[in-house]
C-alpha cells in the first residue's frame, strides 16, 4: 500500500503545518530546525510568525512541499515530543 492510498492527500503538495509554543525565545528556530530535519528546502518565505495578544504564546506556521505521509508523520511526531512545543496541527 502507498502512501497515497492511506490519506486523501496526493504527494508532493504543499502543506501548511502550524506549531504553538509558549513565547519563549527562540521558539521559531527550534520549529524550523525540526521540520528543516525532514523538509530541508525550507526557505525563509515558507515560514509565518503570530504571538498571541498578550504576547504568551506564538505560533509558527510553515508551508513545506510534503513527499509522503511518513513525511508529515515524522515532523509532527518532532515537533509534538519537544516541550516548547504545546500542540501541532
Amino acid at each position: 500500500m502507498s502512501d497515497n492510498d492511506e490519506t486523501l492527500l496526493k504527494f508532493p503538495c504543499r502543506f501548511p503545518i502550524k506549531a504553538m509554543g509558549k513565547g519563549v525565545i527562540g521558539l521559531e528556530s527550534t520549529v524550523i530546525e525540526i521540520v528543516r530535519k525532514h523538509a530541508p528546502d525550507l526557505g525563509s518565505e515558507d515560514v509565518r510568525i503570530k504571538p498571541s495578544r498578550n504576547g504568551r504564546y506564538i505560533s509558527v506556521t510553515v508551508n513545506i512541499n510534503a513527499t509522503s505521509k511518513a513525511q508529515l508523520d515524522n515532523i509532527y511526531l518532532g515537533l509534538t515530543s519537544h516541550p516548547d512545543i504545546l500542540m501541532a496541527f
